[in-house]
């Protein structure tokens, strides 16, 4: 995998990414996603953001290999802080972490959601801790995918803000 060739997984996230979209990429590891949508000429601008310094170097790397810097900004940041308000971020990706995670990600963060960006997050598990934040949060589930790779099965959940609570299930929530 590099960013001409994803994972099944990391291409079903992109198939998400609008087109024209400013995204933020939370745990980015290598930037493979932005840089293959960058590559597709899918996204304006992306950030990569990496909170550990290895993967903050390999998005880096990849980055440069590309040809992306001009597209593609690879930040050392702890979560939603490599978003820097110039950026104009509209869109928010946050894949392979745990539910609780990404949430503390999102609850601590929270002031740079305050344009209210589409939010696709994949959480590896506890998924109804995303699905319970986005309902607390005005963040309706516009879409789900379910999909398997390499013997792990993954969810995608996708929440746009409309402002309101969504009434979900005890059902819906898992």
């Amino acid at each position: 995998m590099d960013a001409r060739q994803l994972s099944k997984r990391l291409e079903e996230v992109a198939s998400f990414v609008p087109d024209g979209a400013r995204l933020a990429d939370i745990g980015s590891d290598h930037a493979y996603l932005p840089a293959n949508l960058a590559l597709n000429g899918k996204i304006a601008f992306a950030v990569a953001g990496e909170v550990v310094k290895g993967p903050f170097e390999n998005a880096q790397h990849e980055i440069k290999k590309e040809g992306l810097e001009a597209k593609v900004k690879a930040r050392l940041a702890n979560g939603l802080t490599a978003i820097e308000e110039n950026d104009q971020i509209d869109t928010v990706t946050i894949c392979g972490m745990g539910g609780p995670l990404i949430c503390e990600i999102l609850e601590s963060g929270k002031e740079k959601l305050a344009n209210h960006p589409l939010l696709i997050l994949q959480p590896n598990v506890g998924e109804e801790n995303v699905r319970v934040f986005l309902q607390k949060n005005g963040y309706w589930i516009e879409d789900e995918r379910i999909l398997e790779e390499d013997g792990h099965t993954y969810e995608i959940i996708v929440g746009r803000y409309h402002g309101e609570k969504q009434s979900l299930t005890k059902e819906e929530l898992m």
